[in-house]
């Protein structure tokens, strides 16, 4: 109680003993009256009554509460239709471009991420059979003067070799590799001097490796085996499996007991000799069928490759065929084996030079078909794929 509020009590107290005397002393009591029991209860109240006003008085006003906002929940965002895959006219109409990544968020967090390779990076890979010093007098020789000719338009155009394991996890990972790639792939058991003859300069000049598609041949001589590990050790020839007896495809009639002999007996073999396992198999004679393909992958090979010459290679994109082509009847249909990454084609060394403009323009165009969707797809990511994968990663210095 504070002291206003005490001395206002004793201000109305005095007030009502006043009124109350000068009652009495207006009008003379009888003396046979006895005093008014009530007059100690009607002062009480009299007090009461002005204690309670001025208490009410004094409480503060009760405040109202402030409405609380609304939340405002904001609307779910629409994810935009995804562009379809790249496609070109540059390639046969019959082989078509086959994605191998089910996943969407995972490719579009590996195309986009600025320390992978760039949309529109492309591989060319070229099988070489027989390089021949004279005359041509197979369809599979190539002379080395026009293996020079090939080289150097590939590198004047701005090509460069990479190996098998950089592919692999260009495919797998889209690693970064040189925006135009190749991969020169040697088939078959080579004595030193055919690699030092038609391909050690180029390592020398420009530091490209070639790949031997090696046939692990229990009849291989003692000196060849040790040729080709001096090879292997001096890290410019990146031998991957090519069979062990080779000259009887893995096809559909072959049996699983034969195809693990090629597949098992390669890696065992170029485990023993080279100090490395294959990540590839080279399929001898071309051959291959769904079953060959499984068990490649059962005892762990990464990449396949066919002799179908159907077009190059870029992230995700994979020209195949799905039914046979009587223009080209030795071209064996990769779709029925059902992964790609295990049936890739080949460029014929003989006419590669005449592809090299296709595989360059496709590369371009392939990258340009990325920077008109980039906008697209960055904003799919964003809602549908970010809450879950994180955030595209940044420049790594």
């Amino acid at each position: 109680m504070t002291l206003s509020f005490k001395r206002t009590v004793r201000i109305i107290s005095s007030l009502v003993l006043a009124s109350v005397i000068a009652t009495a002393c207006g009008t003379p009591a009888a003396p046979s009256t006895p005093a008014d029991p009530n007059m100690d209860t009607a002062l009480t109240q009299a007090v009461q009554t002005a204690y309670a006003g001025l208490t009410a008085t004094a409480a503060p006003p009760t405040e109202t509460p402030a409405p609380s906002p609304t939340p405002t929940s904001s609307a779910p965002r629409t994810p935009p239709a995804l562009p379809g895959t790249f496609e070109t006219n540059a390639l046969n109409p019959n082989d078509q471009p086959q994605s191998y990544l089910s996943d969407t968020c995972q490719y579009l967090k590996l195309k986009w991420d600025p320390n992978n390779a760039a949309p529109g990076t492309v591989v060319m890979v070229i099988m070489f059979h027989s390089i021949t010093k004279g005359e041509v007098t197979e369809p599979n020789q190539i002379s080395i003067p026009d293996l020079r000719k090939l080289m150097n338009d590939l590198h004047d155009m701005g090509f460069e070799a990479i190996d098998m394991q950089q592919l692999s996890e260009f495919m797998y990972n889209n690693a970064k590799i040189p925006q135009r790639s190749v991969l020169l792939v040697v088939d078959d058991r080579h004595y030193r001097e055919y690699f030092d003859v038609a391909f050690r300069q180029y390592y020398e000049d420009w530091g490209w490796k070639v790949i031997n598609s090696w046939i692990s041949a229990k009849d291989t001589p003692q000196q060849l085996w040790d040729e080709n590990a001096q090879l292997e050790a001096e890290g410019w020839v990146d031998h991957q499996a090519h069979g062990v007896v080779h000259n009887i495809p893995m096809g559909p009639n072959s049996s699983d007991q034969y195809m693990l002999g090629e597949l098992q007996g390669s890696i065992d073999a170029i485990k023993q000799h080279f100090n490395k396992t294959p990540i590839a198999i080279i399929w001898p004679g071309g051959g291959f069928s769904k079953r060959s393909v499984e068990l490649a992958r059962q005892v762990g090979y990464k990449l396949g490759f066919t002799i179908n010459p159907r077009g190059p290679l870029m992230f995700n994109w994979i020209p195949q065929s799905k039914q046979s082509d009587p223009m080209r009847p030795s071209y064996i249909p990769e779709g029925s084996a059902g992964d790609p990454l295990l049936t890739l084609p080949r460029y014929w060394d003989t006419d590669a030079r005449s592809h090299l403009d296709t595989v360059r323009v496709l590369g371009k165009d392939a990258a340009a078909y990325a920077a008109q969707n980039k906008t697209t797809e960055l904003e799919y990511y964003d809602i549908m794929c970010a809450p879950t994968y994180g955030p595209i990663p940044t420049v790594t210095p």
